[in-house]
């Protein structure tokens, strides 16, 4: 395990919070660090830590935030999706993704989720990996489709994102809602 990833297993424990308007900035920052995630303006990341704070998630150790995840219920769907996932480099190796989406999965204004969306571009390793991995822990089905293409929907600027779901289990579900 590298040394910065032993330093932060060994501290005090992390910390799972709502988000504040205040994190905006520090959110921003995160995100930056976190390739090849797309960086959105400050402004997105204060409005997501503000509007959509019931879904969205932060991970912080003595005030220092190490993991974000931003996420919203698609409306109309009993399905939760995430946008973003970021784990400072020096969080990496300590499962905080999973940490973080299970969390987010335990929250009651996650409860009515029957199912986890997400886009992913083929080379985002590390994202497929996640959630190929919080599928197995949960016991849920993922599975994938081409959503926004390249040329469709990005004008031929971006690689097409993969529409990833899993399909939460019922006894999951059911365990969540009591």
């Amino acid at each position: 395990m590298p040394k910065d990833v032993q330093d932060i297993a060994r501290h005090d424990p992390l910390t799972f919070r709502k988000p504040d308007p205040t994190d905006g900035a520090a959110i921003w920052d995160l995100v930056r660090q976190c390739k090849p995630l797309d960086e959105n303006s400050m402004y997105c990341n204060l409005v997501q830590a503000d509007h959509f704070r019931d879904t969205c998630v932060v991970a912080e150790r003595d005030g220092q935030i190490l993991g974000w995840i931003s996420g919203h219920m698609i409306p109309n769907e009993d399905a939760l999706f995430i946008w973003q996932v970021a784990v400072s480099p020096a969080a990496r190796g300590l499962g905080l993704g999973r940490r973080m989406l299970t969390h987010l999965l335990g929250r009651p204004d996650c409860a009515t989720a029957r199912c986890l969306n997400t886009t992913i571009t083929r080379d985002n390793d590390a994202s497929w990996g996640l959630f190929r991995s919080l599928a197995r822990h949960l016991g849920g089905q993922l599975s994938d489709d081409p959503h926004y293409t390249r040329h469709a929907h990005f004008d031929g600027r971006h690689a097409t994102e993969h529409m990833v779901t899993i399909t939460l289990p019922a006894d999951a579900i059911h365990a969540r809602a009591a």
